[in-house]
């Protein structure tokens, strides 16, 4: 049966043809797919398949907020990619550089919505999180966090590396694999700390301990590890007693605000300012500071946004008076694709990033002096399309572990991460901050001892 034929036979692949050669034109990089075996084909070779899975998939995949409904018509199974994952992404970018008007964007909804509503009884084992309460306040970031991380140890343990790090490798010469990059990662902090046995280390959202027990064991340091998920204080602990190290490494479900009485001579956070949110990081940097001893280290370690004009508004309100800047975007990327929405509802709810700029301006205001900034986002690219490589690879497992749709969540949110990443759109920064001491920093007039070992073995000993 030729094409045409088909097409002709099911007026719903024809309208579905329509629109999307509306949306995306050709000459297109890519071939669509359809559930009665009709095809769009790609002007050349396609860098990937966009697989339609049944009749009422584009209603489901383009019903405002787009970016929301497009994730989840990937998490339970309306349509797939085949071929290049990574490539499929570009599809966003494409819809988002187009000058579409209100008219068009309105007949364009119009046309989606006229499709079947018809598709597979969707199988929904993880609800998107719905947070009420005062945005930040202890119990809600509890419930978020907890919301990321209780989808379970054993499915995090299938990609990640043996020391289950959930952030950015190191790669010094891109050839690392995973384990060793995270090794890497550890002691490149772990140096930029400039950690000497006997000193008192906080880790602010410590994760499940690993980067705790290395400075532990590798540094002769003692550690407290905060966190606001069960499962991965319960773990950390777990790994601390196996190893013998409870009398140097405390690892606790806590929030890093309800600390007191307490003072460390460093202090390190990974992956956690980015749950801070905007109008409570005053709050997170002079917490950071009050803990400190006079000239100790705050090495803050976490993913950034590009700066827009709207971020000097942060200038107005410095004095308590910070507020979250409405960042400036079109009526299409605001309204009808409601960007950021995916991941709200699916994988960090409440999660917030700020320019590194506006971040170390609230640190400065605190009393730190920012002495080291470093950006690693080549390198969290990297660190990405290892995880998803591992999972992928794992498939079957975490399928049985957490059902399809949540594999499919993690698969879809790392890898638009990684593209994110190798795009420049978002950043991972390393600050290194000083409390000063009689304008005394106690650091080195050189930053050559930081990459005196880079891609040379620590002696960092790996555990499972």
């Amino acid at each position: 049966m030729s094409q045409l034929t088909l097409t002709a036979n099911d007026p719903v692949a024809a309208r579905s043809k329509a629109l999307l050669e509306h949306i995306f034109p050709s000459p297109r990089n890519f071939t669509i797919n359809f559930w009665n075996q009709d095809t769009l084909l790609a002007a050349s070779d396609p860098a990937f398949t966009l697989v339609l899975n049944h009749p009422g998939a584009l209603r489901r995949m383009f019903s405002p907020p787009i970016e929301l409904s497009l994730g989840e018509a990937y998490i339970y199974g309306d349509f797939d990619i085949q071929g290049d994952f990574y490539a499929a992404f570009g599809l966003i970018e494409a819809l988002m550089s187009r000058n579409f008007t209100a008219n068009e964007i309105a007949i364009l909804i119009t046309d989606a919505q006229g499709l079947p509503k018809s598709g597979p009884t969707r199988s929904i084992v993880r609800k998107p999180l719905e947070l009420s309460g005062e945005l930040h306040s202890r119990e809600r970031d509890r419930k978020a966090i907890s919301f990321h991380y209780n989808v379970g140890n054993e499915f995090y343990a299938l990609w990640l590396d043996r020391q289950m790090q959930y952030s950015c490798g190191y790669f010094p010469t891109g050839t690392e694999d995973l384990d060793t990059a995270q090794i890497r990662k550890i002691d490149h902090i772990c140096r930029k700390l400039r950690l000497k046995p006997g000193e008192r280390l906080l880790d602010i959202g410590c994760g499940w301990g690993g980067l705790a027990l290395a400075a532990a064991q590798r540094y002769g340091v003692s550690v407290m590890g905060v966190t606001l998920s069960e499962r991965q204080a319960e773990y950390g602990a777990e790994q601390s007693a196996r190893l013998g190290f409870n009398d140097r490494v405390k690892i606790e479900m806590r929030d890093y605000r309800d600390l007191e009485n307490e003072s460390f001579d460093k202090i390190v956070s990974v992956g956690m300012f980015e749950h801070v949110g905007w109008t409570h990081l005053p709050e997170y940097f002079s917490q950071a500071y009050n803990l400190l001893k006079p000239g100790g280290l705050f090495l803050n370690h976490g993913i950034s946004r590009r700066g827009q004009d709207a971020d000097l508004e942060l200038l107005k309100g410095l004095n308590g008076q910070a507020r979250t800047p409405k960042i400036r975007s079109g009526y299409f990327e605001r309204k009808v694709f409601g960007a950021g929405s995916f991941s709200q509802h699916y994988i960090f709810p409440d999660g917030e990033l700020v320019p590194v700029s506006a971040a170390n301006l609230i640190a400065e205001a605190a009393g730190f002096e920012v002495r080291d900034v470093e950006n690693l986002r080549e390198h969290y690219a990297l660190t990405l399309r290892n995880w998803v490589r591992r999972l992928d690879e794992q498939q079957i497992k975490a399928i049985r572990l957490v059902g399809e749709a949540v594999y499919r969540t993690w698969r879809l949110y790392m890898s638009y991460c990684a593209v994110s990443f190798e795009a420049g759109d978002i950043n991972i920064n390393q600050t290194l901050l000083v409390k000063p001491f009689n304008g005394k920093s106690s650091l080195p007039l050189s930053r050559a001892d930081l990459y005196s070992h880079d891609g040379k073995n620590t002696g960092l000993q790996n555990w499972s």
